[in-house]
């Protein structure tokens, strides 16, 4: 019996005709052992936390140990990679194992990043290191403590096997899990390789399992593009309001769900700047924090390029047409999830007409000056009416230009007539007191290179509950040192 008898090593996506993905076994690690698991999503999966005192269970967690009946796949997709189309891509070092379902009911795909070769790999090894495991597992779980939909992270195991980046490296894999983990790039593989009989079996089966309330819709898949444009938009927005840069946003990185996906060079905003880029591969900044909505739209225009045939069978020319009036939606829904969420950080009851400008006005006087996740948690926790505080004024090179937006601010605030304290109460819930900047995740990883996993484990616990103040966690609210300037990052990450 499986160590983990409620996993289904038959998943429903493995039930997709062979052209959708590749059979084939994960290349296991020597002697592989457990540096971190999260209790939150085991507890999800009802998984007892006492068998990951199971070295079975490190085994199977981490491609080292399959049974007889097991059916791991490798996903085929294509994509635009830094806008540039590639024709084949697919799960070059990631396979799924199964699925669990959990007490309510819900399905949980499985999968291994870092299991080795696949079909897919190209010129690649399939591994994962540690330190890129250790960034995904954390941010993972910190952006679904904020309350972004993203995949999760059950654990990661490690081993001293070599890998060869930069430098020399030690193998790890991470344990992820999704509803789905299907991408764009799932339908532009077929889209190009003119094969729409794949592209009408993907999107039913997507309806029938994600999306079951577009099957009565005129055009179904019209229905299920729609709703992708607006979870995209929803998701781009949440990314925006806490600073987070996802750093590779081609579109086979890009949901079916509207889920955040493959952590690489991703970064949180600390001195806010509006062009920030977190991938030193980006050299044009394509990525950039300020182009993410852009973005998200270009990606979003590739998928209904493909699913064009889905949209109109018997004239192209009016799918097309049909495909550019549903994409007209995704801008006014971004700025309707942003503008609201922006309200909510300024404490604010609603989005009126005019608080573009006071939005707009105060993050030109942030740029390049002040921390983004630190002023915010101030303001929140400021009366500026009462106190009048120098300390939020001396974050800005502008003093006299912040004291001018504060006039502009408490006179809006004044408009709402909300008490302090519940206006300090709905911004405390909305602006975190802790986000994985880059530095702490940095000194994790370090650490855990030398054996050390606490830190990796401190991180976790602290991002499980990034809007209380943990008092005795202070030190992880702060700025980052000098040295933090250095750290590059790349896909690699």
């Amino acid at each position: 019996m499986s160590v983990l008898p409620q996993l289904k090593v038959q998943t429903r996506v493995s039930r997709l005709p062979d052209s959708f993905y590749r059979r084939v076994d994960p290349q296991p690690l020597n002697n592989p052992y457990l540096v971190a698991f999260s209790p939150t999503v085991a507890d999800l999966l009802d998984i007892d936390p006492l068998l990951f005192q199971d070295q079975q269970l490190v085994n199977l967690l981490s491609g080292s140990e399959i049974s007889a009946d097991s059916d791991p796949i490798a996903m085929l997709y294509a994509g635009h990679q830094f806008g540039h189309f590639v024709p084949q891509l697919g799960d070059g070092r990631a396979l799924m194992i199964g699925e669990i379902t959990d007490s309510g009911g819900s399905d949980w795909e499985i999968q291994l990043k870092g299991s080795g070769l696949t079909p897919f790999s190209r010129m690649g090894d399939g591994r994962a290191v540690l330190r890129s495991t250790i960034r995904e597992y954390l941010c993972s779980e910190a952006i679904a403590a904020l309350g972004i939909p993203t995949t999760r992270a059950l654990c990661i195991t490690g081993s001293n096997d070599a890998v060869y980046r930069e430098r020399p490296e030690t193998a790890a894999v991470l344990t992820r899990l999704a509803p789905s983990h299907l991408r764009f790039g799932n339908f532009e593989v077929f889209f190009y390789r003119q094969q729409y009989a794949e592209l009408k079996i993907l999107a039913d089966f997507i309806i029938e399992h994600f999306y079951p309330d577009c099957s009565t819709a005129e055009n179904p898949y019209s229905e299920m593009l729609r709703q992708v444009i607006e979870r995209t938009a929803r998701l781009v927005a949440q990314w925006q309001l806490v600073g987070f840069t996802h750093g590779v946003l081609n579109s086979d990185n890009m949901s079916m769900l509207g889920l955040t996906i493959d952590y690489g060079p991703y970064g949180f905003l600390d001195t806010y700047q509006s062009a920030f880029v977190c991938n030193h591969s980006d050299e044009l900044g394509r990525y950039a924090y300020d182009q993410q909505p852009r973005i998200g739209l270009f990606n979003l225009s590739c998928l209904a390029q493909a699913m064009l045939p889905l949209l109109d069978e018997d004239s192209g020319e009016q799918a097309a047409e049909h495909a550019k009036q549903l994409l007209a939606d995704y801008q006014p829904a971004y700025l309707a999830h942003y503008y609201r969420g922006m309200a909510a950080k300024l404490g604010l009851q609603s989005f009126r007409e005019g608080d573009e400008v006071l939005i707009s006005s105060l993050f030109e006087l942030m740029e390049q000056a002040v921390d983004f996740t630190n002023f915010f948690r101030r303001l929140s926790n400021t009366d500026l009416a009462e106190d009048n505080d120098s300390r939020m004024r001396d974050m800005f090179i502008d003093r006299e230009g912040f004291t001018a937006w504060q006039q502009d601010y408490l006179a809006r605030l004044e408009a709402d007539a909300t008490d302090q304290e519940t206006r300090r109460r709905q911004m405390l819930a909305v602006n975190p007191r802790f986000v994985l900047r880059n530095y702490l995740a940095q000194q994790a990883i370090e650490r855990a290179e030398e054996g050390d996993f606490s830190e990796v484990e401190i991180l976790h616990d602290l991002l499980q509950h990034p809007f209380d103040e943990q008092p005795e966690r202070e030190e992880y609210a702060a700025e980052p040192p000098d040295w933090a300037r250095h750290i590059d990052l790349s896909c690699s990450s």
